[in-house]
């Protein structure tokens, strides 16, 4: 069973700084892409950056050129570099992990809450 890890989300002030990372484990099939999704509350679940193993990187438009999506060489260990934070970037932020082989399987991380306020 493929368990994804995140670290602790946070408490920001407005304008600041936050990491997380992920960690996948477990999986007996190459995983080929790893992201990270947020939900607002009373929101959809939207997504906010995804990187592909062969080397693409996709963001939102609300977190281009503030968050910088990154995969640990050769690992299945992937960190959200969130910078110039805003309120409306709280939100509880999931990790996510997709294989295609031998069938296309998505795997969730539990969440981690990420609060922007003064």
């Amino acid at each position: 069973q493929v368990q994804l890890v995140e670290s602790e989300g946070g408490l920001v002030q407005p304008g600041g700084s936050l990491r997380l990372s992920c960690a996948a484990s477990g999986s007996m099939f190459p995983i080929n892409a790893m992201g990270w999704y947020r939900q607002a509350p009373g929101k959809e679940r939207e997504v906010v950056a995804v990187i592909n193993f062969g080397g693409s990187l996709n963001y939102a438009n609300s977190v281009k050129g503030r968050f910088t999506i990154s995969r640990e060489n050769g690992k299945n260990t992937v960190y959200l570099q969130m910078n110039s934070l805003r309120p409306e970037d709280t939100a509880v932020y999931y990790c996510n992990a997709r294989r295609l082989i031998p069938s296309t399987q998505y795997y969730w991380g539990k969440g981690t809450p990420v609060t922007v306020s003064s």
